[in-house]
């Protein structure tokens, strides 16, 4: 998967507690990875990942303003209805990866009768 869209899902998971008006701000979620990527709080139960490493030396100041933004809402609905149906967000080679891996299938089928 490509960098932004790591992104774009760390931004959905950790503006949550927003969404769900539990608080103003993703920094005062007490769970939120937010406060370690974004306000430098140290924890050992958090390992940086690769793609918030190359936000580069500024990266907590970078990582702060991918929140500037909300989540678009396509992505929003795109994540909500495939959670709902069980089934894998991303691209068609990351999903044939992960039904590879699994065993299981995570891409909608095609609506309608199969033909015959």
């Amino acid at each position: 998967m490509t960098e932004r869209y790591l992104l774009e899902v760390s931004r959905y998971i950790e503006l949550n507690p927003v969404r769900a008006e539990m608080v103003t701000d993703p920094g005062e979620y007490r769970w939120s990875g937010y406060q370690i990527n974004a306000l430098g709080k140290v924890s050992n139960l958090c390992t940086p990942h690769p793609e918030y490493l190359a936000l580069g030396l500024e990266r907590r100041k970078n990582y702060r303003a991918l929140f500037i933004h909300r989540v678009d809402r396509e992505l929003l609905e795109e994540i909500w209805a495939n959670t709902n149906k069980g089934l894998a967000v991303g691209h068609d080679q990351f999903k044939d990866e992960i039904e590879l891996l699994t065993g299981r299938r995570v891409k909608a089928k095609k609506r309608g009768r199969p033909l015959v």
